[in-house]
């Protein structure tokens, strides 16, 4: 294809070239009619004078792509290249030669090429930013909705480089809607996946991965991603340290090995006193010295003792009683140091033991309270009778239950089960 089609420069006069999805016809674009439909001009007519122009001295091509996507009745019917006006023919004609003969799945390469809306209005957003700040007065609708994240967080919203985030297909307003936006502001990695877009698009080129701002050498804030890997060979030595057996079925357990360990500093080669952590999601394996764990002294409203404070310092599980919730109301939770959140984690329906955890009944089945006897049962091992359940059609049913010890699960049987 000519290399002229994917020309970005906006020091000159520009132009659109326009690719019909229906017929796989491109054109050069002329206007958009009053009812939403290109206008165009086949690349046949040479001498056409009458295409569009976009002067980059009279406003942004940013600004102007993004009023001219809108008005379009069925923007998915076309694809839009960015050209200059006196090249505008010969990468028509290029273009057009180009498609001849290609597959449906060629023809999707040519996605890398076309002007992305998404990554159009993430640079608006980002020059919004840069130019007027996100906590001055209200300049548009869409900066004054992210005003909130100005808060006392860690890094500010206009920290982040978004021609970056654009590359990977990702802007303000994809991390808004998907909750990560916040997290990600406060320090903290992304709680879920995202698919990540690197390269020019091919596949094999998205990834999953969680997302974390950093600071870089210099100072600047970057984005680093922590892409989903392998499952965690145990039999290697993690910064000089050999698992045990306890320490594996830990990990995995949990997510924390449970105790203090020397690990070798990669740099200076001294013993560091350290909590290890296994990051479920991606399979990466993080340390924190000793020096950065902090153990709070009041956890949800309890206040935990000198004792449980040191149980929790040491990496160990610590079962917590009477803990209020944020919508006041007790309960109990098994507790421990996690090194990769720099933080504590929650564990419900699980206590601790010598060996690691030990599965609780929970005190509800499917919304139905259970009574101390069917609780009782269920510890034991043994089936029990349960009335009331309801159905997602509002009809109520009854059956037997039992408490698997293996998966921390309650089973639900019509049937009576045999001994």
């Amino acid at each position: 294809m000519n290399s002229k089609v994917n020309q970005t420069a906006v020091s000159e006069v520009s132009t659109l070239l326009v690719l019909r999805h229906s017929n796989n016809s491109v054109g050069m674009v002329q206007s958009i009619s009053s009812d939403g439909e290109v206008m165009d001009v086949s690349p046949e007519n040479k001498d056409a004078s009458d295409i569009m122009q976009i002067d980059a001295s009279e406003h942004s091509f940013e600004d102007f792509y993004a009023d001219f996507y809108r008005r379009l009745k069925d923007p998915e019917d076309y694809s839009f290249f960015k050209v200059r006006e006196f090249e505008a023919y010969e990468a028509a004609v290029g273009l057009q030669s180009y498609l001849a003969g290609l597959s449906a799945a060629e023809k999707d390469d040519l996605r890398q090429y076309e002007v992305s809306i998404d990554a159009v209005e993430s640079i608006r957003n980002n020059k919004t930013l840069q130019s007027d700040g996100i906590a001055g007065e209200r300049v548009s609708d869409k900066k004054s909705s992210f005003s909130k994240y100005n808060a006392n967080y860690r890094f500010q919203v206009e920290d982040l480089n978004w021609n970056s985030m654009a590359e990977m297909r990702l802007d303000i307003a994809v991390l808004e809607e998907l909750g990560v936006l916040e997290p990600l502001l406060k320090g903290f990695k992304t709680p879920m996946l995202l698919p990540v877009r690197f390269g020019d698009g091919e596949e094999g080129n998205c990834v999953d991965a969680r997302l974390q701002l950093r600071l870089d050498d210099s100072g600047e804030v970057v984005l680093h991603v922590h892409r989903v890997q392998k499952r965690v060979d145990f039999r290697k030595k993690f910064m000089g340290h050999k698992f045990s057996k306890q320490d594996r079925m830990n990990l995995l357990n949990s997510g924390n090995m449970g105790r203090v360990v020397d690990l070798v500093n990669p740099v200076t080669g001294e013993m560091v006193p350290s909590l290890v952590s296994l990051d479920k999601l991606t399979n990466e394996l993080f340390s924190l010295r000793m020096e950065f764990v902090r153990i709070p002294e009041v956890v949800c409203g309890v206040s935990l003792s000198t004792e449980q404070r040191e149980i929790l310092l040491s990496g160990k599980l610590l079962f917590v009683e009477n803990m209020v919730s944020r919508y006041n109301r007790l309960f109990n939770a098994t507790v421990q140091f996690n090194a990769e959140r720099q933080g504590l984690a929650f564990f419900f329906n699980r206590k601790a033991t010598e060996g690691g955890f030990e599965w609780c009944v929970p005190a509800t089945f499917r919304g139905v309270t259970l009574r101390r006897w069917q609780i009782e049962k269920l510890q034991a091992g043994e089936t029990t009778y349960i009335r009331g359940l309801i159905s997602k059609k509002g009809k109520t049913y009854q059956g037997y239950i039992r408490f698997d010890k293996e998966i921390g699960r309650i089973e639900f049987s019509f049937k009576k089960p045999c001994k």
